[in-house]
């Protein structure tokens, strides 16, 4: 059920009413009220908690939060056009200590104040970045803040200054802001024309790696489906374009070649990659560009980077899509590292299912890789991380679908898989997830083990007709 929400003014109110009529200490007034709240189920994460300032001594009624007196000097210098940079710099110093201050921002028109202040910029640098400072943190987890002008802005903010990397990044950093988690802006953004803006930022400052890094997780999140309110979204058809209309591949690949000791920004390219890789041919594509190659590389030179271990494992999956990736993949020592990657981060359940996840493609209809994935403690690896993650109910699925691929076309490992103890650690994920329902019990049939079948309907006790 959805938790009950109230208005700043309200919560104000009340911490106002603890202070004046309880006699309690300001701070003492704000945990009561907050306590209050919370033992009613109200949602307070859009609630500046702090005790409001009185905003002049003429006008003790007069109360406020920082935020809003920052919004209120800016909107006096905005009107009588003088200097803002100094009220842009400490608005959004208070944007920037939590959601709640930018949310009641926002509800008092700080989104057009910000922009004015953008477009009025014009070639002084200085002032602009500012004003494209307060925008990003503004614009932090509210993308419905976007209109037609803004976007209008920005497009045209990123093609006036392609040539700068740090109001490039700028703009960037705010596109992606209002993307994430809204389709409409997203499709909006890419009919005009953010996709050729983004791709061609990373070749243009492809030395730059913080516009790397922001335009890549850019594009990223252009191939997200991660609105709610929209039932269908275009994050495969913009996957299709970045490739096809942007050759977005080839410029992820050559990126990821110009920062070799970067490991954030190669975490972010190989997530990308994970992103476009949306047809049979694409993946094909990057093994043909250098790509496959790469990764190889980069995960037997970085086994100890956690973070860059698991994206590169996610990127591997999502390639091996393509059969014969999956035996270039195998052919050049992946699945060796990809165990390896395991038994270095076993105590992680993120890597521990990408691993898994990964080594399950590459085992997909493919004998030849299932011998050499056993050889190489695969399924061992898999049942370790069963065991270390019993809660963790990705890896046990993941785990699950391994092992049943790897006896499914052929019987030859059952035998050395049971003996592992492979049946008691799949009963048991069946035992503790729902959701390992029909990955476990497949996995049990295949091994040869009794499986409880259900029948969800057979017809027999009742008729679908009146």
């Amino acid at each position: 059920m959805a938790k009950r929400r109230i208005t700043q003014e309200t919560f104000d109110t009340v911490v106002s009413e603890n202070i004046e009529e309880f006699e309690m200490e300001g701070n003492e007034a704000l945990q009561e009220a907050i306590e209050q709240f919370e033992s009613q189920g109200v949602d307070l994460s859009n609630i500046v908690k702090e005790v409001p300032k009185v905003s002049s001594e003429e006008n003790a009624e007069d109360q406020t939060h920082k935020v809003l007196q920052a919004l209120e000097s800016l909107k006096s210098a905005v009107s009588s056009s003088t200097s803002v940079l100094e009220d842009l710099r400490v608005f959004t110093e208070q944007c920037s200590l939590d959601f709640a201050r930018r949310y009641l921002a926002a509800q008092k028109e700080a989104y057009p104040t910000i922009l004015t202040c953008c477009q009025r910029a014009g070639e002084e640098k200085e002032l602009l970045s500012v004003a494209l400072a307060a925008l990003s943190v503004l614009t932090d987890g509210q993308p419905d803040l976007l209109d037609v002008e803004g976007r209008e802005f920005l497009i045209g903010a990123l093609t006036t200054h392609q040539s700068d990397p740090a109001l490039t990044c700028q703009c960037i950093r705010i596109v992606r802001h209002f993307c994430l988690k809204h389709e409409n802006n997203r499709q909006a953004f890419v009919k005009a024309g953010a996709l050729a803006l983004l791709t061609g930022s990373i070749t243009r400052h492809i030395e730059h790696h913080e516009v790397v890094r922001e335009a890549c997780v850019a594009l990223r999140v252009m191939t997200f489906d991660d609105d709610v309110r929209v039932p269908f979204g275009q994050a495969h058809e913009h996957a299709k374009m970045i490739v096809l209309e942007q050759n977005g591949l080839k410029v992820i690949v050559e990126a990821a070649k110009a920062h070799p000791e970067n490991t954030a920004v190669l975490s972010e390219l190989c997530a990308t990659l994970s992103r476009l890789a949306v047809r049979n041919e694409f993946c094909q594509d990057i093994v043909e560009l250098g790509g496959l190659k790469f990764m190889i590389t980069l995960l037997a030179d970085s086994l100890d980077c956690q973070e860059l271990v698991k994206q590169v494992l996610s990127a591997l999956k999502a390639i091996a899509g393509n059969d014969d990736v999956k035996d270039a993949i195998v052919n050049m020592g992946g699945a060796e590292l990809i165990v390896m990657a395991m038994n270095r981060h076993m105590a992680n359940a993120q890597v521990c299912e990408q691993g898994c996840a990964a080594l399950c493609v590459l085992a997909l209809r493919k004998p030849n890789n299932c011998k050499v994935i056993m050889e190489c403690g695969g399924a061992l690896a898999a049942m370790q991380a069963m065991k270390n993650h019993p809660a963790e109910v990705n890896v046990q699925k993941q785990s699950c679908m391994l092992l049943r691929n790897l006896v499914a076309r052929t019987r030859d490992f059952t035998q050395a898989i049971l003996e592992m103890g492979a049946e008691a650690l799949i009963s048991k994920a069946l035992s503790t997830h729902r959701d390992c329902g029909d990955v476990g019990r497949a996995a049990l049939r295949d091994l040869g083990c009794q499986v409880e079948l259900r029948e969800l309907w057979t017809g027999k006790k009742g008729s679908l007709s009146h």
